[in-house]
């Protein structure tokens, strides 16, 4: 079964988060949602931009990345500037960016950008992209995959973003499945 990582940081986008992890599990994909030690409050809820908690099953510390296939950041401004300000977030985004695939979403490119990974094409929140500052940025398109690096712009396009993701670690026909269970033509 294919597995994937979603570290979430105060202030993470809720819909995103939420989106990504509910269509990665319709397609068949291990979600583990971490959590960054120095954050909690609430035990291990981590509370979002718009005050929704999500219950974190792993902390960072205890991540290992031969455990993983990819590695997915949810957008929202508070949680992309506590992730690009965590070292040890800096060192796993590095380390699947060379060994596995690494996605990001909304501002979380700001982070890729940040450890020195994001590729040539990419696409985020469209307000973001002057703070991102990297050339190759895409407007057209709602995913775009560069190699082993895939980005989505945002709220919006977090349904499609899982799908996309599970085409990649599943397959076209598991895809296609919850595509077509959700309603998600307009992907």
């Amino acid at each position: 079964m294919a597995s994937v990582l979603i570290p979430l940081a105060e202030g993470f986008e809720e819909v995103e988060a939420v989106g990504l992890i509910d269509t990665m599990r319709r397609g068949g994909i291990e979600v583990r949602i971490a959590f960054i030690e120095d954050e909690l409050h609430h035990g291990r809820v981590v509370v979002g931009a718009n005050g929704i908690g999500i219950q974190a099953d792993i902390s960072l510390k205890n991540i290992v990345v031969d455990d993983f296939d990819m590695m997915v950041l949810p957008g929202g401004w508070g949680g992309t500037y506590a992730l690009a300000e965590n070292k040890r977030v800096l060192e796993l985004v590095k380390a699947f960016k060379d060994k596995k695939i690494i996605g990001a979403m909304c501002a979380a490119p700001f982070v890729l950008q940040k450890a020195g990974v994001l590729g040539n094409d990419y696409t985020c929140y469209p307000g973001a992209k002057d703070e991102i500052n990297h050339p190759g940025y895409r407007d057209d398109m709602k995913v775009v995959s560069d190699g082993n690096v895939l980005t989505s712009q945002g709220p919006g396009t977090a349904l499609c973003f899982g799908l996309a993701i599970i085409e990649r670690l599943v397959g076209k026909e598991s895809m296609q499945a919850v595509k077509d269970g959700m309603l998600l033509d307009y992907c």
